[in-house]
């Protein structure tokens, strides 16, 4: 008797965890399967990729959503943060990075609003750099402080009493590739959503 409570018990559970695997993962993940991707939507090359586990690695997620909210939700079109979201901005992300606060502000088309290599990179070293009262920390580890630079150094142009004597401060493969994920996040194009909505009205 008691061997048949533990066996209903165990496959409770295991059903509860199963079920609510596929209302939150499975069905979600095969309904977006079948959204094609627009054509304007690139894929991430090897170092934008690169870049977004950097993303992944430092948190960035946890103070920055990719998500722009329809009106009626907030103000981001007020901000000239883009067109609300739609599913088939996503198709090429896994994990996907939607975010669940806004420490900081929405970044899904960070590339277009802030195309300044410099500015992205000075905004890693020191954000106040760049934005006076900014509550994101500094990422110094993604820099190397070096007496001379190489010939394929990247060298951030910032105040001389920042910096060692002498010295300069270059980015990081890391910190090169995070930018270009940074960049790439661009999609300003035509949302596909209103070719959906107006062949369903036809």
């Amino acid at each position: 008797m008691m061997f048949i409570r533990s066996f209903v018990f165990f496959f409770g559970v295991l059903a509860t965890l199963l079920l609510g695997w596929a209302a939150l993962v499975g069905i979600p993940d095969i309904m977006i399967s079948e959204i094609e991707p627009p054509e304007e939507l690139e894929r991430y090359t090897a170092e934008e990729a690169f870049g977004r586990e950097i993303y992944i690695r430092e948190g960035c997620v946890y103070c920055h959503s990719q998500q722009v909210r329809p009106e009626g939700f907030g103000a981001d079109q007020e901000r000239f943060w883009g067109r609300p979201s739609v599913p088939a901005d996503y198709v090429y992300d896994r994990p996907h990075l939607l975010g669940t606060m806004r420490t900081g502000p929405d970044l899904l088309n960070i590339g277009v609003r802030q195309t300044s290599i410099s500015w992205h990179m000075e905004h890693l070293y020191d954000p106040r750099l760049v934005v006076e009262g900014s509550t994101m920390p500094p990422y110094p580890w993604l820099f190397e402080v070096k007496r001379t630079a190489g010939p394929d150094d990247y060298v951030l142009d910032i105040p001389e009493d920042r910096v060692p004597d002498g010295k300069v401060v270059v980015a990081t493969p890391e910190a090169e590739a995070l930018v270009e994920y940074l960049l790439s996040l661009d999609r300003s194009y035509d949302s596909p959503q209103r070719v959906v909505d107006n062949d369903e009205e036809e």
